[in-house]
């Protein structure tokens, strides 16, 4: 069974900062990549960032330059550090975590709410 267990939601002033903490454990075999999806309300979900196990990273366009994504592979976690938050970064966060079989598997998403 694979558990992806995500921590660090929560409410922030625009121009503020969160950090997002994704946990992966179970029978997961080896991890290609780790990364993070957002869906906003009534829209479809969408990549935030992703990294390989290499370290290579690709972000969305509209978060270049104020989320940084790592992770620590001896513990198969993975984080975002998101500066400089906008209104239209609210969503509900998930973690996605791919195996070298390319299974997917999910967390259960956390909220982030950017608002004065």
């Amino acid at each position: 069974q694979v558990q992806v267990v995500e921590s660090g939601g929560g409410l922030v002033l625009p121009g503020g900062s969160l950090r997002l903490s994704c946990a992966a454990s179970g029978s997961i075999l080896s991890i290609v990549r780790m990364g993070w999806y957002r869906q906003a309300p009534g829209k479809q979900r969408e990549l935030v960032a992703h990294i390989t196990s290499a370290g290579t990273t690709n972000y969305a366009d509209s978060v270049k330059g104020r989320f940084t994504i790592s992770r620590d592979n001896a513990k198969n976690t993975v984080y975002l550090q998101m500066n400089s938050l906008k209104s239209e970064d609210t969503a509900v966060y998930y973690c996605n975590v791919v195996n070298r079989f390319m299974a997917n598997y999910w967390g259960q998403g956390t909220q982030v709410t950017v608002s004065s």
